[in-house]
């Protein structure tokens, strides 16, 4: 297969592989509200109200959040339905967050950019994985400021998995990678704690990092923690200052890190090699 046909086939995959995030995005969260809340009414022994229909990832089917229509398959094709029915209900005209096509969009063109970078390899078919990963913990940081382990500790697993085959990194430097990756915003939270009294991350931040650390081994940690940090600050007080957000509204850490660590991923080397140009070593 040629470059250029797989890396079209992986756009097309991106699309519909977008537009099942879409409903992973706005579902998980809910269905980890509704378990947490079992669980706590189990535990105090109190009687759970019977829910009238089953909520995952595949039921309900996609419909109208105003007038519950059913979405038909042809109106639910990523990007193109809502260009053609103009990001309205077909049935009620309610308007259609346009965030739905852009996240179809955006995961497409992420999956076309790591097609071209690994070409046909099993690299590129994990990659694509963590990928589509990252774009679900991301969008439901910024919706919930939460980091599912429903993802995260998959894919921390996966990492230290693929090292016993050296598909991205060897098994001793992942390792050493989880282990650094999650104990360093560890002891940063609790530094920041201490120091304030508030809680400055999640613990979700800190197996995000354990991730990339596992995937790409301990020397890309450095480089993830710089430019996650990096692009935080610089959004965090762009939204102070032309946003007038509060300072003290939290501000979730997670797509940073989601976006340094796929940089890590694609680019890391030529970023590293850049860095070291640029301060003269």
């Amino acid at each position: 297969m040629t470059t250029l046909l797989f890396t079209a086939l992986v756009g097309i995959i991106g699309l519909l592989v977008g537009s099942f995030l879409n409903v992973v995005i706005y579902r998980l969260p809910i269905m980890l509200q509704r378990s947490w809340r079992k669980e706590c009414i189990d535990y105090l022994q109190m009687e759970a109200e019977q829910e009238s229909e089953p909520f995952n990832l595949s039921l309900p089917l996609s419909r109208c959040p105003k007038c519950q229509s059913p979405i038909k398959p042809y109106q639910n094709i990523p990007v193109i339905s809502y260009v053609f029915l103009k990001g309205q209900c077909a049935n009620c005209k309610n308007p259609i967050s346009i965030r739905y096509p852009l996240i179809e969009a955006f995961t497409a063109i992420t999956s076309v950019l790591v097609a071209w970078q690994f070409g046909y390899t099993p690299q590129a078919a994990f990659a694509l994985i963590l990928t589509w990963c990252l774009i679900a913990l991301s969008f439901i940081d910024i919706d919930h400021q939460l980091l599912p382990d429903n993802i995260t500790l998959p894919l921390l697993w996966l990492g230290l998995l693929l090292s016993l085959f050296g598909v991205y990194t060897d098994a001793h430097t992942s390792i050493i990678g989880a282990i650094a990756g999650y104990m360093v915003l560890w002891l940063v939270y609790q530094g920041f704690k201490l120091a304030t009294g508030k809680e400055g991350m999640g613990y979700g931040d800190f197996k995000l990092l354990a991730v990339f650390g596992a995937w790409l081994g301990w020397q890309t940690l450095p480089m993830i923690i710089l430019l996650s940090s990096l692009v935080g600050a610089i959004i965090g007080i762009t939204m102070i200052i032309f946003a007038k957000r509060d300072h003290n509204t939290p501000i979730p850490f997670g797509p940073y890190l989601a976006a340094a660590g796929w940089l890590a991923l694609l680019w890391g080397n030529d970023i590293n090699r850049l860095y070291l140009t640029l301060v003269g070593l």
